[in-house]
C-alpha cells in the first residue's frame, strides 16, 4: 500500500477506552473523506480492550456500510465464521509481510505470531469452504 494511503493514529495501547470519542470522530472523518464501501474491523468476539473499542465505534461511524469482523484467533473464545474469502498462497505471503510490520509483536515472538500459524488457520478455514486456504469473517452488516 502506498505510504500516502496509510493513516496511523497515536493512541496509547490499552487506553483506547479513555479516547473513545476521539476514536469515533476520526472514524467519522475517514468515512466522509475516503467514502469506503467495505469496512474490516476486529470481531465483536475479540477480547482485547482496544479492539473492542474499535469494533464498537466502527458500528457507529460506518453503520450504513458493509462491515465484516476479522478473526484474531488468539483473542477469541468463540468466532462466528459466517463469510469466507478464498485465498491463494501468495495472499498468505502478503498477509504475513504486512503483519511483520507490527514490530512489537515480532519482538515478543509469541507462538501465534508466525507464518506457520497464519497458514494453519487459513488451511482450517479453507477446509470449511472446500479450498486450500480461506479467511473467515464475522458478518456484521451487508449493504448490497
Amino acid at each position: 500500500m502506498p505510504r500516502e494511503n496509510r493513516i496511523i493514529y497515536d493512541f496509547a495501547v490499552r487506553e483506547f477506552g479513555y479516547h473513545r470519542q476521539e476514536v469515533l470522530e476520526r472514524m467519522v472523518t475517514l468515512a466522509r473523506d475516503i467514502d469506503p464501501e467495505v469496512i474490516l474491523v476486529p470481531s465483536g468476539a475479540d477480547l482485547h480492550q482496544d479492539h473492542a473499542v474499535v469494533h464498537q465505534e466502527s458500528l457507529r461511524a460506518f453503520r450504513h456500510l458493509t462491515i465484516l469482523g476479522y478473526e484474531l484467533p488468539w483473542n477469541h473464545i468463540t468466532f462466528p465464521a459466517q463469510a469466507f474469502v478464498v485465498l491463494r498462497e501468495h495472499h498468505l505471503r502478503r498477509k504475513w509481510a504486512a503483519l511483520t510490520h507490527y514490530r512489537s509483536q515480532v519482538e515478543l515472538a509469541r507462538p501465534y505470531f508466525s507464518y506457520e500459524f497464519i497458514e494453519a488457520v487459513a488451511r482450517v478455514r479453507g477446509v470449511q469452504v472446500k479450498s486450500t486456504y480461506a479467511e473467515a469473517f464475522e458478518t456484521i452488516r451487508v449493504r448490497i
